[in-house]
């Protein structure tokens, strides 16, 4: 019977925790809501046009910065904050669903996300939350996907699933289809050999600066899908190239060409055969990085 009694008590006392926290996070709500209020009372919603008109400076500015292409940016931008309408971007400034890690210091506000009462970051302004974002990119599990060329935002598109950044296997259609209908492809830029070289040079020096600290505090956003191969980029990000003989998969070229099948970019076949994607497009004279379904490659 005392048993019977202590197993209800300590039931009633979880409870009773729990609905205090629902209260607690409800109030800091309220806070963030309130103060977000008052410093923009005349708040209007965006369109989506307004949106992209709103925010392609910020954007092109973190392309320029860190080699994401803009129209990349603008689309992950316009799904997760409903083109900044969402209570996430309108009180907490959070146009990208970033949530809260170890090493937040910052405010916080709760929203049902994975689990109830999830913790998202508050940014003091819409061009803190694009700068966390590039910020937020900046880690080992993404580095892959700062060797490519800062206006290839179909394979960014597709890369940033294969990283895990999203569960939703449409997500690399639901961006693509986001930039080709708003034309969003016209901020990117394209960059010489030697502002690339610069560029990842110093973007790869921040993202190994940040590894020791990642493999200690940060919990991602989501779980490396389960099926499919999944890009991991060592802790120093320059890797020699294996002879093209060697295929990652293990199997062995039985030629110097390859055949373009349904779902292949030129990223996958460059991983496939472990060469770069400049290569590829110096051996088959390509000036862009679209392939089509039967194409022969030159891959070695």
């Amino acid at each position: 019977m005392k048993t019977r009694y202590s197993l209800f008590a300590i039931l009633i006392l979880t409870l009773s925790l729990g609905a205090c926290k629902t209260r607690q996070y409800a109030r800091n709500n309220r806070k963030i809501e309130k103060d977000a209020t008052r410093s923009n009372p005349n708040y209007q919603s965006y369109t989506t046009l307004s949106y992209i008109d709103k925010f392609k400076a910020v954007a092109i500015e973190e392309m320029n910065s860190s080699g994401i292409p803009a129209s990349i940016t603008l689309a992950q931008g316009i799904i997760e904050s409903g083109s900044g309408n969402s209570d996430l971007a309108k009180y907490a400034n959070n146009h990208f669903g970033i949530k809260c890690t170890i090493e937040w210091k910052g405010k916080t506000y709760y929203r049902d996300d994975d689990q109830k009462n999830d913790c998202f970051r508050v940014y003091k302004d819409a061009r803190e939350s694009f700068r966390d974002h590039s910020d937020f990119l900046k880690r080992k599990r993404y580095s892959f996907l700062f060797q490519l060329d800062k206006n290839d935002y179909r394979n960014w598109a597709k890369g940033l699933k294969q990283a895990g950044y999203a569960t939703n296997p449409r997500y690399p259609d639901l961006l693509i289809n986001i930039i080709e209908k708003y034309s969003l492809s016209q901020y990117d830029s394209p960059e010489s050999e030697k502002e690339k070289i610069r560029r990842e040079d110093k973007v790869f020096a921040e993202i190994n600066q940040n590894i020791p600290q990642e493999k200690k505090k940060f919990t991602p956003v989501a779980d490396p899908p389960a099926a499919g191969p999944v890009v991991k980029a060592p802790d120093t990000l320059r890797i020699p190239a294996q002879p093209a003989s060697s295929p990652a998969d293990g199997t062995t070229v039985q030629a110097e060409k390859y055949t373009v099948q349904k779902g292949d970019t030129l990223y996958s076949i460059s991983r496939k055969f472990n060469i770069s994607i400049d290569t590829l497009k110096l051996l088959n004279n390509l000036p862009d990085n679209n392939i089509r379904i039967g194409q022969e490659l030159k891959v070695k």
